[in-house]
């Protein structure tokens, strides 16, 4: 039996926890897992009813916070090393920036045979300062030294981490894409539709563009609500409704600024009817959303594998993307929907207008989406790639 301590940043909803969650559920018999991870901060949805969900319990380490404060993470490595010393795992697993540091570090000094990271995303880019920026890559050199693998989710993420940033070195790189089950994006999809609709009071001709994910700087709304306006300043002859499903540090200045742009809101504080823009705060049933939506859309600065837009496609949905991090590995521009640089507002807005005005168009691109994701990111395929990797990974520790 192959013991596995699997560590990821915190609970919270997002793409992390559903791997982290299939992994520790999926993976054969000969192996055990043990998940752990920092509590979802305040602005952000509580992720463990994913777990809940595929009956995985993930013991959640209090101090293992977001920010960098260093009373709590000594705190936490501290809870680490005692929990590798109780569990005595033969690989530890860390997934994200905060657990990747925390994590690995207490795995080196506890001498646990194989060191394996994820890197979901990266923060060398669009997230913090110069000086900060170089703290980071500086302790990520480190740590990839002492990691026997590196995981990255995307061949252009593998790209910007070995050859741009030089934070990895490529014979200790693995590239293994995000797995899910993506089964509840086609089911009862037109009782879902009318459900949400009627529920938010969408009419049925009225096109539903959708942004999905947490407020914060890096996913960079203020390109969705400058679409929004450009969209509504060229009164296009469709009727346009626009809905931002998510919730975070930057919600009450994204409400403010969409008011000073002169476009109408609604919030889950204060309903207004016919508004331009719907805050709908977190969403559990994210599929409902799905369901009810005809474009969805991502303006991040920067970004690893997006679930939101794997998720979209899955369900049938054509999107309009920024094209940062992983996305243009999955998203063909004009073959699975369309992508545009994080500067070209007007070029964003032609191209949501154009799904709009085109039905056929946003069928095809659905499909061919919806092919595509359900391929690249197969759950069992995930299972897999991964059990292969640890196999590997640890005869050649035996062979040592």
């Amino acid at each position: 039996m192959c013991k596995v301590l699997r560590i990821i940043n915190r609970f919270n909803l997002g793409g992390p926890t559903y791997n982290a969650g299939y992994l520790t559920k999926y993976l054969p018999e000969n192996f055990e897992t043990k998940l752990i991870g920092g509590p979802n901060e305040k602005s952000e949805a509580d992720s463990l009813f994913i777990l809940e969900s595929i009956g995985v319990k993930g013991e959640v380490i209090e101090e293992m916070r977001r920010s960098i404060n260093p009373i709590n993470d000594l705190r936490a490595l501290r809870k680490i090393l005692k929990i590798i010393k109780e569990y005595k795992p033969d690989i530890v697993h860390t997934h994200a920036s905060k657990a990747g540091t925390l994590g690995r570090l207490a795995a080196w000094f506890s001498g646990v045979p194989v060191i394996v990271h994820t890197y979901h995303g990266h923060v060398f880019h669009s997230y913090f300062s110069v000086f900060k920026t170089f703290i980071f890559k500086t302790i990520e050199r480190f740590l990839a030294i002492k990691s026997n693998a590196i995981v990255v989710i995307s061949q252009l993420q593998k790209e910007e981490l070995c050859n741009k940033f030089k934070i990895i070195p490529e014979d200790k790189t693995y590239i293994i894409p995000l797995g899910f089950d993506l089964s509840r994006f086609s089911i009862n999809q037109v009782e879902k539709r009318v459900a949400f609709r009627s529920r938010y009071e969408i009419l049925d001709n009225e096109i539903l563009v959708v942004i999905v994910g947490r407020l914060a700087p890096v996913k960079n709304h203020d390109m969705f609500l400058k679409m929004v306006k450009n969209i509504k300043d060229k009164n296009y002859a469709i009727n346009f409704r626009f809905m931002i499903v998510g919730d975070g540090e930057t919600r009450k200045r994204l409400e403010h600024t969409a008011l000073t742009m002169g476009l109408s809101i609604s919030t889950p504080e204060d309903h207004t009817e016919n508004s331009d823009i719907i805050f709908t705060s977190w969403i559990r049933e994210v599929e409902n959303v799905y369901a009810a939506a005809d474009i969805s859309v991502l303006t991040s600065l920067n970004e690893g594998t997006p679930v939101s837009l794997i998720e979209s496609l899955a369900a049938g949905v054509p999107v309009v993307s920024t094209n940062v991090g992983g996305i243009a590995d999955f998203i063909t521009d004009g073959v699975h929907g369309f992508l545009t640089n994080i500067d070209q507002v007007d070029l964003f807005a032609q191209r949501v207008a154009e799904l709009a005005c085109n039905v056929e168009k946003r069928k095809q691109m659905a499909e061919n989406g919806r092919e595509k994701v359900l391929k690249l990111f197969d759950l069992k395929r995930l299972v897999t790639d991964v059990t292969n990797l640890y196999t590997n990974l640890l005869s050649k520790q035996i062979k040592k």
